[in-house]
């Protein structure tokens, strides 16, 4: 079965060349975010190798053990309001987007990979018309039924061209974090570029692999994040395809990431000097030789030695150990630390994520009650970068005598 579900990239997804070389080696691991219910537990879940790759010409890191993505979207879960902060964040973005490109009631802005429709909704707000794009059929038919007209499809060329003669062409095209998701970029972008008029600008969001490594968020690594952008190879794609970098901003979602806008070559707006600089940083950190990545592997691994060293001898004395978060990020920890059989439930304050069973380990995931009826000695925070929040919202724990262990970015136990 597995095979029919994977395949290998031979190329580099931005500069097709075969010159690829391992960077950073993780354990293989099952589909992130296919947490199951009950019912579908019989559900063969393979893992995959969750490997990841450097371009040697050009500096890009990516996946190239590819799971089809039918495997994945078809069905998807994940919905953005389940991510904490990010309707917020659209808010912004949108906000901001509609100031920068100075949009009006006639501008159409097209969002590839629209899930729930959270980010059309901040621009409809912001007075704009919207159209989303999201081949996940659910959660397509939800958005269009809420007001945030959606089609259930992946983004072609084809359907670009169908969306051209249906609502005319797109004054701003996004892809938020699916950009990173696509394998086949090269179609994907020309599509994009066929869609948006001649002053039309594409923006695109993905987490930053310079701040990715800085800030110890190796966990992001998932079979659906193929690409790990940095902009020196971002930059040479897109001249590459007849599009031009025009400006970057930092973004602070998904510990540490950036906004990249782009135009067709030669188009109105001057090219920013926020785009050398990045480059510029990139080349001082090293962010595209071998060496940097044996040492993020080092550092990782550095970690997970820490957490087995501290919890191993817990549960040797018959402690027990929870976990909080059942994100596609969890799945990425349990299996690079090795944490399968040493974790009794995981709480999560997601409704859709609860009483389903990790992917491959097949942990329950519960309501947050289910820490005050069951009563662990200890919690493991998955979610770590939402750390503070977590502790202020359970604080009863600490009270009860609980303790909190924070895996990254340095171990840190929470006690009272």
């Amino acid at each position: 079965m597995m095979s029919d579900l994977v395949y290998k990239r031979k190329i580099c997804r931005l500069c097709n060349s075969p010159d690829l070389v391992l960077a950073l080696p993780l354990k293989a691991s099952a589909l992130a975010d296919e947490f199951l219910p009950k019912e579908m537990l019989h559900k063969e879940q393979p893992t995959y190798p969750l490997d990841l790759f450097l371009c040697k010409k050009c500096g890009f890191s990516q996946l190239v053990d590819i799971v089809i993505p039918k495997a994945i979207y078809i069905d998807y879960m994940y919905e953005t309001v389940s991510s904490l902060g990010l309707v917020e964040h659209f808010k912004r973005y949108a906000k901001e987007i509609v100031t920068e490109l100075s949009l009006g009631k006639d501008d159409l802005v097209v969002d590839i990979g629209s899930n729930d429709g959270s980010l059309l909704r901040a621009f409809k707000s912001n007075g704009t018309k919207v159209l989303g794009v999201d081949p996940a059929r659910e959660i397509a038919k939800k958005a269009t039924e809420s007001g945030i007209e959606t089609l259930p499809d992946f983004f072609t060329l084809e359907l670009a061209q169908k969306i051209t003669q249906s609502h005319g062409k797109a004054n701003v095209i996004t892809a938020n974090n699916i950009y990173a998701n696509v394998d086949e970029l090269e179609p994907l972008t020309l599509a994009i570029r066929e869609l948006l008029a001649d002053d039309g600008v594409f923006v695109f969001e993905s987490f930053y692999t310079l701040e990715w490594i800085k800030n110890m968020v190796f966990d992001f690594m998932y079979h659906e994040h193929l690409s790990y952008f940095s902009v020196k190879p971002v930059q040479e794609f897109f001249d590459r395809l007849g599009m031009e970098l025009v400006d970057v901003w930092p973004i602070p979602t998904k510990g540490g990431s950036i906004r990249c806008f782009i135009q067709k070559k030669n188009g109105k707006r001057k090219i920013k000097p926020s785009v050398e600089k990045y480059i510029a940083d990139e080349k001082a950190f090293k962010l595209h030789d071998l060496e940097t990545y044996k040492k993020f592997e080092n550092e990782i691994n550095i970690r997970k030695q820490a957490v087995l060293d501290y919890i191993n001898p817990l549960l040797a004395s018959g402690k027990t150990i929870a976990g909080f978060g059942a994100s596609a990020t969890t799945t990425t920890l349990m299996y690079h630390f090795e944490l399968e059989g040493k974790i009794t439930f995981i709480a999560d304050d997601y409704k859709v994520k609860q009483n389903t069973f990790s992917p491959g380990h097949h942990i329950p995931v519960l309501p947050p009650e289910a820490i005050y009826e069951k009563n662990p000695d200890y919690i493991f925070i998955f979610a770590w970068r939402y750390t503070d929040p977590i502790v202020a919202k359970h604080q009863k724990f600490l009270d009860q005598g609980g303790k909190f262990i924070v895996p990254l970015p340095n171990l840190k136990i929470i006690e009272k």
